[in-house]
């Protein structure tokens, strides 16, 4: 990779280490609505499997932000507090961390979370293509529109962009393991599951399920089992930190190469949100997972529909990266 600057030059896409006191973003109130309504996106995003937040945050022109934000949170944050101390050292902190910003984005996840899940799991049992056309439509605009931010192609661009693409492909296409999950094992798939969170393109809930932990997990938080909680807590802020501060210095030294890798993260992820899906025994169960060609589909293509639902998914795609553009705000 080559190191080159962001095809949208902002403060907010430098490291939180080379933003002085006076470079903080200042958000009005209408920059945290506009925030807040970005993570209800991310949310309702995350529910379905398969489809990341963070391809939604990457589109809305928040994602280095997002990445930069958590990418702070670490020892040095001793060092911030000690120069004023007291209250003005904690004020100093929830500044160098954009908690924030922070604050009203998970806020918004969570009430997509609370209002969303319900209605977007009725449709992925009752009307999966329905809500697959959607999605299918959303990520392939999102390729589209990554690929044009993307400024001169070499070798080592297209090649990262390929493997991206192979590495998704793999990941959906791998069989769920099936061994009882041990503690420490749990620690590192919510490790890797936070990862892939953060990826877009890469779904945390289905990596979740590759490891075969998935449901064990469900069976947790409905009993309360808090050993397997806090394990699994434990880990994904584990690899938050440690994986948010890579990914920091990647996207401020080499935001070309990085951006084309994460978009083709992005592009393999089609093969997952592929509309028609049959089980093994080519029905359409709630388990379906076996892509297969529309005309092959048990109920049929439906045409009309599916490519309306891309259409509109592709839509509101657009509209999303165009307000994400104009929305963000001011350095100062």
């Amino acid at each position: 990779m080559t190191a080159s600057h962001s095809p949208r030059p902002t403060k907010q896409s430098l490291p939180s280490d080379q933003l002085d006191a006076d470079a903080t973003i200042k958000d009005s109130p209408k920059d945290l609505a506009t925030t807040y309504v970005k993570g209800i996106a991310m949310g309702a995003a995350d529910i379905v499997p398969g489809v990341s937040g963070g391809t939604i945050a990457l589109i809305a022109g928040i994602y280095e932000r997002l990445i930069n934000a958590i990418g702070s949170i670490g020892p040095d944050l001793w060092k911030v507090y000690r120069q004023q101390g007291g209250i003005k050292g904690l004020l100093d902190i929830w500044r160098h961390v954009d908690a924030t910003f922070l604050l009203v984005l998970v806020l918004g996840i969570a009430t997509s979370f609370a209002t969303l899940s319900g209605f977007i799991k009725n449709l992925l049992d009752n009307q999966p293509l329905l809500i697959w056309s959607f999605f299918f439509g959303l990520v392939v605009a999102t390729v589209v529109i990554l690929l044009s931010e993307i400024k001169r192609w070499n070798i080592a661009r297209a090649a990262l962009f390929i493997v991206g693409i192979v590495a998704a492909v793999t990941i959906s296409n791998l069989p769920p393991l099936t061994t009882e999950p041990s503690l420490t094992y749990i620690f590192f798939s919510g490790a890797l599951a936070i990862c892939a969170m953060i990826l877009p393109g890469i779904s945390g809930s289905f990596i979740l399920l590759l490891l075969g932990v998935y449901d064990r997990v469900l069976e947790a938080v409905h009993s309360f089992n808090f050993p397997i909680i806090f394990t699994l807590i434990g880990g994904m802020i584990t690899g938050l930190l440690l994986f948010t501060r890579a990914l920091k210095w990647l996207l401020a030294h080499y935001y070309q190469g990085t951006l084309a890798l994460l978009t083709g993260f992005i592009a393999g992820s089609l093969v997952k949100v592929w509309p028609w899906k049959v089980d093994e025994l080519g029905t359409l169960a709630g388990d379906a997972i076996n892509n297969v060609a529309p005309w092959h589909y048990p109920s049929g293509a439906q045409w009309f529909t599916t490519i309306g639902l891309m259409v509109l998914g592709a839509v509101l795609v657009s509209a999303l990266s165009w307000w994400g553009n104009k929305t963000k705000p001011i350095d100062g």
